[in-house]
């Protein structure tokens, strides 16, 4: 892994900890991490490096369970990618966060 400040680091290790079948939530994640109030750093993590450092971003939705790609936007790809691991997603884009939650 390349050499990267503390607080990114340990958002990728809790990102990356997330295992198929389960999601997590930005603000679950900035927890994990140590960073209460790092949820904007997660989206911006995730967006930067996601592929650069194979991130399950599809994995990570908003706290409400909801996904917060918008369509057109990779929501689709979000959906589908999350579905084909056995996550159930609700036509309107919600994820049961009781049942999928991954590291709450």
């Amino acid at each position: 892994m390349k050499k990267f400040h503390d607080s990114t680091l340990r958002i990728l290790t809790a990102i990356k900890a997330v295992p198929p079948g389960r999601v997590s939530s930005y603000r679950d994640i900035a927890h994990a991490a140590g960073l209460p109030n790092g949820a904007r750093q997660v989206a911006r993590i995730l967006h930067s490096l996601g592929e650069q450092e194979n991130l399950p971003w599809h994995r990570i939705i908003k706290a409400d369970g909801h996904i917060a790609l918008e369509a057109g936007n990779g929501r689709e790809l979000q959906i589908s990618l999350l579905r084909a691991e056995g996550v159930k997603v609700s036509r309107s884009g919600t994820v049961d966060m009781e049942r999928y939650a991954g590291n709450r």
